[in-house]
């Protein structure tokens, strides 16, 4: 019980704790920067956002048909939504788990399908914003130093993402007796049907690099409501260290940590603190409301089962338990 509570409590105490000392740092400055606001780029951030999660469902329809399940793209919105919305509410990316059994008990997936398909679209993301973020640093002048770290960590993970492609294509021939090896190599030898055909990858690279675009026009928006000329390339390279953070599962859905590095960035062009702050924060705050909204909605589309489901795969994650029934 009580490692159930510290598992979502100690998170959610480090994300506010982050939210409320960055508030409390700009706060005068805050009430004068919301006096300047133009309501139009915030109605055109939440359509782009929408955008973004009509295509990240679209994208993984593709994938699903890659390994032979044809689905609705409004159901494999409603996965992605789903998924996604429970991440903002528990830490370490346990929603992911919960797209598992949505796949399993409406199309009777495998566990092994279900993961392979969350290994190729996280792989196309890592890559998609690793493209991004190393493209952007050839338009900015004068980085500081903090940033160097992220640049070694955007060609590592090129690398990486490369050589995982290169691995792929000789995975088909390795064969073993060992049951626990196989199991990997099945998971494996799924990957690469889903992804590794010149029309898989040029339809997933693309539509990824689209997505994120996306993500980074929302934030653009954001930062015209607020009468900010940011340089693109910053804001492209603002969303990539923020969503590389949030990588790390410290806080539920990266709350907090996402705000810190996005508005630090944007400082290096010299956007007050208090405005860099307040982008990140309404920046953060479009993308997870339209995903909360997308995952009520979602959840009344998928039927009533969903909920005890989110909440026996939440529960056997925390306790390292058994698989919840479906």
């Amino acid at each position: 019980m009580y490692r159930k509570i510290s598992a979502i409590l100690i998170p959610s105490l480090i994300a506010v704790g982050i939210i409320v000392y960055m508030i409390y740092r700009v706060w005068d400055d805050l009430l004068t920067a919301l006096q300047h606001i133009v309501p139009i780029y915030l109605v055109a951030g939440v359509i782009i956002c929408l955008s973004a999660w009509w295509l990240r469902g679209w994208r993984y329809n593709r994938i699903l048909v890659g390994l032979n399940y044809h689905v609705g793209v409004t159901f494999s919105t409603a996965c992605v939504f789903v998924s996604q919305t429970v991440n903002l509410i528990v830490p370490a990316r346990l929603g992911d788990f919960v797209r598992i059994f949505i796949l399993k008990h409406d199309y009777q997936t495998t566990y092994s399908e279900g993961i392979s398909s969350l290994v190729v679209e996280r792989v196309f993301d890592i890559i998609a914003i690793a493209i991004l973020g190393a493209a952007s640093l050839f338009f900015i002048p004068d980085l500081p130093g903090w940033i160097n770290v992220y640049i070694f960590i955007m060609i590592a993970i090129l690398a990486i993402g490369f050589g995982f492609f290169i691995f792929l294509i000789f995975v088909g021939e390795l064969t073993t007796s060992n049951k626990y090896v196989r199991y990997i190599l099945t998971m494996l030898d799924e990957i690469r049907r889903a992804s590794l055909s010149l029309r898989s990858l040029f339809i997933l690279g693309a539509s990824s690099i689209v997505i994120w675009m996306l993500d980074v026009f929302v934030c653009y928006s954001v930062a015209a409501m607020f009468e900010q000329q940011i340089p693109l390339a910053v804001i492209i390279l603002a969303i990539v260290l923020g969503n590389l953070v949030k990588a790390v599962p410290i806080t539920p859905g990266g709350i907090g940590t996402y705000e810190l590095i996005v508005s630090a960035t944007f400082a290096i062009t010299g956007v007050a603190p208090a405005v860099a702050f307040l982008i990140a924060v309404v920046d953060d705050l479009i993308k997870n409301l339209v995903t909360l909204a997308g995952g009520i909605v979602s959840i009344y589309y998928l039927g009533d089962w969903v909920i005890p489901t989110i909440k026996s795969a939440i529960s056997s994650k925390l306790e390292g338990g058994k698989k919840p029934d479906t």
